[in-house]
């Protein structure tokens, strides 16, 4: 009888609904609990009523009892820590996995003592930690959990993701595969595309923004302000094939936000042979070679457009980093070893729940 995994997390979200899908191919009964419904073929779903501010967790927990309860899975696992994780570690369901998303851990305890002592309760009730990157796992060992840790990351479709041939792209095309939110610095992207123009107008330069998200109407009258209507196309979220089409016609992609954790558009990108101009932080850093000087400090304007610059003059450089940035994909960031790890780790877990029985 196959293990039944019950993932809490907005069902959403392309990448808990990439994670149910690993785990259904792998011979899991998948279900999901959500306050952010959205189908998932062959899962079953339990809804909790909608969440508007971070307070309304605290009175979720009763629902989410009730739908464990009713589902009775054989194994938990929280997906963002400060959200679902409270809610598991409330429930006390084991064995009880948690995934930090980078916030939850990077930005969210920072804002308050009691968001902090929050963080640390309940990081301390699951039995093994995930997240995506070193500087994740560093961040939550400080709260000294008894569960262990472990670096998961959501990896990249090999099979999808993959080069395009870079003698069919024109111009200097740049992607932004991000959301539209502040954390993202887009609005850095736009701008230091702008200086980009001024520097080289022959070029070809344009610059596609995927993700989509509320600072749409910002962007939009930035890009106006700028005069950039023709060198920008607002594409919003997409799917991974139109994703795949955007990617094989650039020739460099961007993702500079405030903070991250592994990034899954950089993995994403580095698979389909580009090379990835990305913030300074430590997560990138473990991916993107210094000796490529394409990490930027984050928010500076300037320096973005001097190092898009570099590779706009340089087309061989750029296809070679594209070159190195796939290879390293090849070696480290199939999605699919990756998710081959964590259904060991889940597997681990069971059996270690069946000898205690």
């Amino acid at each position: 009888m196959s293990a039944h995994l019950c993932l809490l997390g907005d069902a959403n979200s392309v990448h808990l609904r990439r994670w149910s899908q690993e785990m259904l191919s792998r011979g899991y009964r998948v279900s999901v609990v959500t306050a952010r419904p959205q189908p998932i073929d062959s899962v079953e779903q339990r809804v909790l009523p909608p969440v508007a501010r971070s307070i309304d967790w605290l009175w979720r927990v009763g629902e989410t009892r009730r739908h464990l309860a009713e589902l009775a899975p054989d194994l938990v696992h929280a997906h963002y820590v400060t959200s679902y994780g409270t809610l598991a570690a409330r429930c006390g369901h084991h064995p009880l996995v948690m995934t930090a998303w980078g916030s939850d851990i990077l930005v969210t305890p920072r804002r308050s003592r009691p968001m902090r002592w929050l963080t640390g309760w309940t990081l301390r009730h699951a039995d093994l930690l995930t997240g995506d990157s070193q500087d994740l796992l560093d961040e939550m060992a400080r709260y000294r959990p008894r569960g262990a840790l472990r670096q998961i990351h959501w990896g990249a479709d090999m099979a999808k993701f993959r080069p395009g041939d870079w003698a069919d792209k024109r111009g200097f095309q740049i992607a932004s595969l991000r959301s539209w939110e502040p954390n993202y610095h887009v609005d850095v992207i736009v701008e230091a595309v702008s200086l980009l123009l001024q520097r080289r107008p022959a070029a070809g330069v344009h610059l596609h923004l995927l993700g989509g998200g509320e600072g749409e109407g910002a962007l939009r009258a930035q890009v106006r302000s700028l005069g950039l209507a023709e060198a920008v196309t607002f594409h919003g979220r997409v799917g991974d094939t139109e994703m795949v089409n955007v990617l094989h016609a650039c020739k460099v992609s961007v993702s500079v936000p405030q903070s991250d954790a592994t990034s899954v558009s950089v993995l994403e990108s580095m698979a389909c042979g580009l090379p990835v101009i990305a913030s300074d932080l430590p997560a990138n850093r473990q991916w993107l070679d210094d000796g490529q000087d394409t990490l930027v400090p984050r928010g500076d304007v300037p320096a973005l457009a001097a190092a898009l610059d570099a590779l706009c003059g340089d087309d061989a450089r750029a296809e070679r980093i594209g070159r190195a940035n796939h290879e390293r994909m090849r070696r480290d960031g199939a999605r699919s070893a990756q998710m081959d790890t964590m259904a060991a780790l889940y597997e681990e877990l069971l059996e270690r729940a069946r000898r205690s029985a």
